[in-house]
């Protein structure tokens, strides 16, 4: 694999944009109708794709994305420095907390959110030992 691209059906891709641009501090390295991306690194990309969009490519195949919304199905555990910086904007961007920032059993201290389409975003750092 040369590179990793993980793909967030969205009910609104221009409200997800924004809210993913604050909240990372990114621009989106393509955005056109149809399809964000933000480079998360060198081999990793988060895309953003209406689900009008992935409709018309499953069809009729598999069960709707829209039916889903707002139940998490998945997870975006995103490492970072100063995760204290990005749980506060995060806030202020208008997620919801879902679990406070804290550390965990695996060494992380960790907040949990729900973006605007309730899909869960955790940003991390290692807890020095």
């Amino acid at each position: 694999m040369h590179q990793t691209q993980f793909i967030l059906y969205v009910s609104d891709q221009g409200k997800s944009k924004e809210f993913y641009q604050k909240i990372l501090q990114l621009d989106p390295v393509l955005d056109v109708p149809g399809m964000t991306e933000f480079e998360l690194n060198i081999s990793t990309k988060l895309g953003l794709m209406p689900e009008t969009s992935i409709a018309k490519i499953i069809e009729s195949n598999t069960t709707h994305p829209e039916s889903g919304n707002g139940i998490p199905r998945c997870e975006i555990y995103l490492l970072v420095d100063r995760v204290q910086a990005y749980m506060n904007r995060s806030i202020e961007h208008g997620a919801k907390l879902v679990s406070p920032l804290k550390n965990r059993d695996w060494s992380h201290k960790v907040a949990y959110f729900a973006d605007p389409d309730g899909h869960i975003v955790a940003f991390a750092e290692k807890i020095a030992r």
